[in-house]
Formats: structure tokens, sequence, C-alpha cells
């Protein structure tokens, strides 16, 4: 792993805002850190980052102790922040040298990676303007530029599609995704979308707590055959169906009910005796799957 994260807590007075968080990132590997807003995203971020201290825990960063060692940790990390900090009076390719130079970078290795970095992500037409003129979308690409500039190992962005366009939305999708093919990525979000859309692995955290941490394809599978979807011509009631974990009416309203259970060949059995007894006109009986939001509800609610 390039990056572990291990017993992370951190306390702002008596709210806890970080208990326990343990979770691993693997390189060429896009990891969706995911959970609702005021949940320790951003707070483990920037520990991971170095712009916060941690109470207790520890990061470990291609086999440095991160903690111990911010300064040397530093230049293995590429970090966009929530709040995209930009000049934005500097032009785009002024913006990028400067950032360079923070690095270390300086003669022809900064001129080399200036321009591999206005390739990479599409700003070669706009390097001559100020970053001020550029749209919400071309500013995020200065912003993951600034936080590549250095050629870090690990890169973290949080929250770095948020007020996109859907055209500009794609754009960054696509970047990100071939950024990652020889990085370890990290991507903080609240949007389920954004995860299903990119993201290899995931890591659900609420209040604080790590609640899941898996691969996307079985954080999935674990609603998979766990929910049957009954449609009838008649309104139907939930108190037909007492007993069962859960029940909703769907989205066509009280005609359709959404049972979740761990036992589905016994519930069509009820189903079909609910429906025999009540003498019902049955449209459909479908078993379906938990969504990545439903699921998300599960463990954060």
């Amino acid at each position: 792993m390039s990056l572990e994260v291990s017993q992370l807590c951190k306390n702002f007075g008596s709210q806890k805002a970080l208990d326990g968080v343990t979770f691993s990132a693997k390189p060429g590997r896009i990891l969706g850190f995911l959970g609702p807003n005021g949940a320790g995203k951003s707070t483990t971020m920037k520990i991971i980052t170095g712009y916060l201290q941690a109470d207790s825990g520890q990061v470990n960063i291609h086999g440095i102790d991160a903690l111990a060692n911010p300064k040397q940790v530093s230049p293995l990390i590429g970090y966009l922040p929530e709040k995209n900090p930009l000049y934005s009076d500097m032009y785009v390719k002024e913006f990028l040298s400067f950032s360079g130079g923070l690095y270390g970078l300086s003669g022809k290795l900064l001129k080399t990676r200036l321009g591999e970095m206005l390739e990479k992500t599409g700003l070669l037409p706009e390097q001559h303007k100020k970053i001020g003129q550029l749209s919400k979308g071309y500013q995020q690409r200065v912003g993951l530029a600034k936080a590549l500039i250095h050629d870090p190992k690990v890169l973290i962005l949080d929250e770095p599609t948020t007020g996109l366009d859907p055209n500009q939305l794609a754009d960054i999708r696509g970047l990100i995704r071939e950024i990652a093919k020889d990085k370890t990525l990290i991507l903080s979000t609240h949007i389920m979308q954004e995860v299903e859309a990119i993201c290899q692995d995931v890591v659900l955290i609420s209040k604080g707590q790590i609640k899941a941490a898996d691969s996307l394809e079985n954080f999935q599978q674990q609603g998979t055959g766990h929910q049957l979807i009954v449609e009838t011509e008649e309104s139907l009631e939930l108190a037909w169906f007492e007993g069962f974990p859960e029940v909703s009416f769907g989205p066509k309203g009280n005609t359709q009910v959404i049972i979740q259970t761990s036992e589905v060949g016994d519930t069509r059995k009820v189903i079909m005796r609910v429906i025999q007894q009540k003498e019902l006109n049955l449209l459909s009986l479908n078993q379906g799957k938990k969504s990545l939001e439903e699921l998300f509800r599960q463990y954060t609610q």
C-alpha cells in the first residue's frame, strides 16, 4: 500500500471529528472517500497532507511516517482542496511556474514539467490568460495542474467536481481517470454518482468513523438479492407486509411496495399469500438491487 491511515483521531474542543479512522489506498486505483457533509472527510485529508495535526493515530506514505516527518512526505503528495486556492490576477503559465518553484523545481526540469502539465490538463490554449478569466471547469484544471506539477506519488482531491456543469464534469472525470493510472488517488465527495462514475474502491465515513471499506464492486453487491419490488393494479398497504426489516412504497406510489429482506424465497411466498388473500391483480414481482444511494443512507442514518 502506498498510503495507510491507522486509528486517526481528532477533536475540536468537545467535538470528536475523527474517531479511529483506518483505511488504505492502492496505486493505480481511484479511492472514493465518501460521506455526508460534516462526516470528517476534509479533516482526514488535511491531516494526511500535513495541514492539520492529529491527536493520535498514524499516516504512512510510501513507508514514511507522515505525521512525524511532514517535510519529508510533502514532495510525495499533491493536494487540491475543496476551495481551490488560485491567484486570479496571475496568468495560468505564470502561476504554474510559480507553484513549481515552491516545490524546488527550476531550470530545464521546471520547463519540462510545466509543458507536460499544460498539455495533460488541456491548458495549452489558456496558458496566457489570467486565471480569473477562466471558467470554473478550467480553474479546476489549473488546480489539478498545480497539485501535479512536482509529480507526486499520492494525489488527494477534495470535492473536485463541485459546481461544474455536465460538460465540465465529464472533462474533469476523464482527466482524473488519466491521472490515476500511475498514482495513488483519493477523491473525497458526498456525491454517490461521482464514486460510481470513476472510483474502483470505496471508503465510507460518517460521524468521524469508517462505516465501510471495500472495492466498489463488492460494496454494490451488498444489496443484491435483498430487495423485492411488488406492483399491483390496486392500492397496497404497508401493514400487509409487517415483519420485514424495511417496507416502503416505490416510485409509482401505493400500488408499488419495496421490501428489504434476507430471505428472498420465503418473502416471495408471503407476498403471494397477501395477493391471494386480498384478491389483488399482480402486475409484477421483481428482485432488485440496492443502489449505492440506498447503501449510503443505510450506513449513515
